[in-house]
């Protein structure tokens, strides 16, 4: 990855977020348009489904329903394809807005939140990982996180692993047969940095979006970091995928600031080719 270029895949992004790799497309929530979409590899982008609400993180059920994180109503919603109805209200067991959602391949969702009110400017204050379960039911599955944010499962679904974006570093949990969550330790620390959306690799490295400085980074277990890479605009978000797993999609705008970048289009999706592919 000596002459690692990124290349546009499209523009006119407020803040997006949630991306993910799916039936060939890559889809991704925009906060404050307030849409998920679906953009092809030639850049082609469709609406999927529009809310009154902020969506973020995305995921999906067995059944191919799409699940999408509403951050200010603080729930889970599903779409069938046609309709939007609420999954699960979280808002009970969540301090602000929700946020980045990993979802396993039984349909559990473990959904992180804000833990204080950070547009505001409100004194920090650790979080949790909301489990939902298939049928809507909620549960707190881990608590005292410096604001929890891009999660993976490992492809074995037996290891859960989230980034603090205000502890500069990962945790990694055991997932037991309830999918509840245990054995609790740290995975790497990357200090200076504030991990946020993040992709495993097929080697179990992590890429993650630096939301503090302007660069994606790929770490191992451990806290090896082998590569950091500039990116055009400031990055929230990235994901694995492309038709042979090797493309990583970067999302980026000019500010996390609403203020900043709301109805403003200024941001982007630019993709970048890595050696090691997705994990499956």
């Amino acid at each position: 990855m000596a002459d690692a270029a990124f290349e546009l895949l499209v523009d006119g992004v407020d803040f997006g977020e949630g991306p993910r790799w799916r039936d060939g497309t890559l889809w991704y929530s925009d906060f404050y348009q307030q849409c998920v979409y679906r953009v092809t590899p030639d850049g082609e982008r469709t609406t999927v489904v529009e809310l009154d609400d902020r969506p973020s993180g995305l995921g999906w059920l067995p059944s191919g329903e799409l699940l999408i994180v509403a951050m200010t109503s603080r729930r889970v919603l599903r779409f069938d394809g046609n309709t939007v109805t609420e999954h699960a209200d979280i808002s009970a067991l969540t301090i602000d807005k929700c946020n980045d959602m990993v979802v396993d391949a039984s349909g559990n969702a473990y959904v992180g939140h804000f833990g204080f009110d950070l547009e505001a400017g409100a004194e920090f204050q650790t979080s949790s990982l909301v489990l939902v379960r298939p049928d809507g039911s909620a549960t707190v599955a881990a608590e005292d996180i410096a604001f929890p944010n891009g999660s993976v499962i490992t492809p074995d679904g037996l290891t859960l692993i989230v980034g603090q974006s205000f502890g500069g570093s990962y945790l990694a949990f055991d997932i037991a047969d309830d999918a509840t969550l245990s054995n609790r330790r740290e995975w790497a620390a990357i200090a200076g940095t504030a991990p946020d959306g993040c992709a495993q690799d097929g080697e179990g490295a992590i890429w993650f979006s630096d939301a503090i400085g302007s660069q994606i980074v790929r770490v191992r277990e451990g806290g090896q970091v082998t590569h950091q890479i500039p990116t055009p605009q400031p990055t929230f978000a990235c994901a694995l995928g492309g038709p042979t797993g090797h493309t990583l999609f970067v999302v980026t705008s000019p500010s996390a600031d609403p203020r900043d970048v709301a109805g403003k289009g200024a941001g982007a999706i630019y993709t970048l080719e890595v050696d090691v592919p997705a994990d499956n």
